[in-house]
């Protein structure tokens, strides 16, 4: 189980220290005695009813805050941060710092702190999930713990999905940790390792789970096999200072996690592997061309079988056959069934199952990976085992290197190494049992500030993309002719650009948001809220942004999100659905999909689909809500369960990789 924060060690910067929780993942026994406190706490009394009576100390204390002069505002911070230090993080003094927080937040920002705020904050303080409703203001809650623990001299880290959230989040929060006499520091991509350093040298640093994670594994490297703090504090004995001044980090002391299902759990199921290029004249790097030949060589439904849903390809007794005979004449290489079969299964992969502008862009002769979950570039990342060599030479793009593998970790295994970590999402409930069971983090689902007031249209299921597009269209253009703006939502970058040529073709201004165009991506988030604007986005405008409404927009019936296709799990489509009606304003959602969407096909296969457009209704080319729902909702639950499946294999595989290397004594 994670440590309280009483427990964290303070300072934790003294020369020749790395605070982190060496401990393996959350047994059984600690997963069973979690779930039985958390079904007593809830026959008891209520976790929100417990977190309103420390609200109720907390606004108490605020009210002797309220009219002290700016000077004895300045000396309470001083005094309570020298209480802070010396006495830890207990429970009184929690309370008091929230207190001081807030004011001072009013004072500066101009944001007091609501209730649910403080409620979200103190469940990150107690080390769990706090599921916020989005709109609730998550980035200013998380002030409250963030300040609170490096007032007592915790290193903290912010860790959100992306480089503009962390940059936006820091810049907006500076003034009011600045007030407290905190540091503050933002660690994105492109930074060299003197500026890396001194931004994990703040009292509090927001950066990515990806930066962090590769720097950590930077760290643990420069460390060795000798990662005990005996071992650290030895080598400073023995002056051995380069030890210490080489390390990104000061250790693993407290982590905040923003969208925190997204850092934990959309992106658990890939391991973290930190590589360098090697020589371009790999002789790999021919097989792989070689390969690609090779399958194209080979009949679909013959000599192989796609199963989409899974991305595998398996070769058949005829496809092996015919590979065997095409190996005779060729490098011995080729003449190892198991290598030939493997690498022929990988090219037809990069052929037929990764598709251009849905897995990947092509930007200046180079493929970049694109986030499905988030619809953002993952511009330094790249497929292993020659996929993404082969991509690109199918794309006929500049073919990279091949990469050896330095280290290697799981986000599993790299949370668990946090003295202490807590998050906040807008979709956490789903998922409480995993959380519960990998992490050892409940969940609390925080009320909102204000009555919810978004309103759902009935879900539309045509028969073929064509007519469902036709459909989006059409909503938007009649609720922008009556001045309400519209964003709607895609799976990818292809389906974004083909409906906003069909809004420009009718004649109406459109502005697109996608991982082709997101240079000026708050710029088009600030807009997107205009009387009449219709905004066509990925899943990027689904996570951390804020749509504010503009001027008599409330009054007409708020922003209107239509969602053109359903994505793998039903949280994704909540947090696009999500970015209209908030913080009390109105709204509206519909999702318009149909049968030819990527997730019915995995799933169910062409010939199911066939089936049941029996059902659907030959003149307006609808199927029945109610078949509809449950067929995309079944869908949804078989992907999830998949994706469970590959997340658990991945923390398997590092936990067996890792005691593999404790035995070499290599590192990680």
């Amino acid at each position: 189980m994670m440590h309280s924060t009483q427990n964290i060690p303070r300072p934790g910067l003294a020369l020749g220290t790395y605070p982190e929780h060496r401990g393996g993942s959350v047994n059984r026994f600690d997963h069973l005695l979690g779930r039985t406190i958390d079904r007593v706490s809830s026959r008891c009394e209520s976790r929100v009813r417990c977190l309103r009576r420390i609200v109720s100390n907390i606004e108490q204390r605020g009210l002797l805050l309220q009219g002290m002069p700016a000077e004895g505002l300045q000396q309470h911070i001083s005094n309570l941060r020298n209480r802070l230090v010396y006495s830890g993080c207990n429970d009184n003094l929690a309370i008091e710092a929230f207190a001081t927080v807030r004011e001072l937040s009013d004072r500066i920002l101009g944001m007091r702190h609501f209730e649910s705020q403080l409620l979200g904050g103190w469940a990150m303080y107690q080390g769990k999930i706090a599921e916020m409703q989005t709109g609730e203001g998550k980035t200013l809650t998380a002030v409250l713990p963030a300040a609170t623990a490096a007032m007592a001299g915790i290193p903290v880290h912010v860790i959100t999905v992306n480089d503009y959230l962390a940059t936006r989040d820091a810049g907006l929060m500076r003034p009011l940790y600045e007030s407290l006499g905190l540091s503050v520091g933002v660690v994105t991509e492109g930074l060299d390792f003197k500026s890396r350093r001194a931004a994990y040298c703040c009292d509090i640093t927001y950066t990515t789970n990806k930066q962090i994670c590769f720097d950590y594994l930077r760290d643990r490297i420069e460390r060795g096999s000798n990662t005990g703090k005996l071992n650290l504090k030895l080598a400073c004995l023995r002056g051995e200072a380069s030890k210490n001044v080489n390390l990104m980090l000061r250790g693993l002391c407290f982590a905040i996690i923003d969208e925190a299902d997204s850092v934990l759990i959309d992106d658990a199921g890939t391991p973290l592997i930190l590589s360098r290029a090697v020589e371009k004249d790999d002789p790999m790097l021919t097989m792989y061309r070689q390969a690609l030949v090779l399958g194209n060589e080979l009949l679909p439904g013959k000599d192989y079988v796609l199963c989409e849903s899974k991305r595998t390809v398996a070769l058949t007794p005829k496809g092996h056959l015919c590979l065997e005979r095409c190996a005779i004449g060729m490098d011995e290489a080729w003449h190892m069934p198991r290598r030939r079969n493997e690498l022929v299964e990988q090219a037809l992969v990069a052929e037929h199952l990764f598709k251009r502008d849905r897995d990947y862009v092509v930007h200046k002769k180079k493929v970049q990976i694109v986030d499905g979950n988030t619809g953002r570039l993952m511009a330094d990342r790249s497929w292993g085992r020659g996929l993404h060599q082969m991509i690109e030479i199918k794309e006929q793009c500049t073919l990279s290197a091949n990469n050896e593998t330095l280290a290697r970790i799981s986000y599993q295994r790299f949370f668990h190494r946090y003295l202490k970590i807590s998050g906040m999402t807008g979709t956490a409930c789903e998922l409480k049992r995993e959380l519960r069971k990998v992490y050892g983090l409940g969940v609390v689902r925080i009320p909102t500030h204000r009555a919810c007031r978004r309103i759902a249209i009935p879900e539309k299921i045509y028969l073929s993309v064509g007519h469902a597009h036709a459909a989006v269209v059409a909503s938007a253009l009649a609720l922008s002719a009556l001045g309400r703006p519209v964003l709607i939502g895609t799976k990818s970058v292809l389906q974004s650009e083909l409906i906003a040529q069909r809004l420009l073709e009718a004649g109406t201004e459109v502005q697109v948001l996608n991982a082709q165009q997101d240079v000026d991506e708050a710029n088009v988030i600030a807009q997107a809220g205009n009387a009449g604007l219709i905004t066509v986005a990925t899943n990027m405008a689904g996570r951390g942004t804020d749509i504010h409404l503009g001027g008599g927009v409330a009054a007409i019936g708020g922003l209107h999100v239509i969602l053109t296709e359903r994505n793998d799990a039903k949280r994704i489509d909540r947090q696009l659905l999500g970015r209209c009606a908030r913080q009390g304003d109105a709204g509206s959602y519909q999702i318009i999909s149909s049968l030819e969407d990527e997730l019915p096909r995995q799933i169910y296969g062409e010939s199911f689909i066939i089936l049941l457009s029996v059902f659907v209704h030959r003149k307006s080319n609808l199927l029945p809500c109610w078949i509809g729902s449950r067929v995309f909702n079944f869908a949804q639950r078989r992907r999830e369960q998949t994706s469970e499946r590959a997340r658990r294999f991945v923390e398997r595989e590092d936990e067996r990789l890792s005691t593999i290397l404790s035995f070499s004594g290599e590192p990680e």
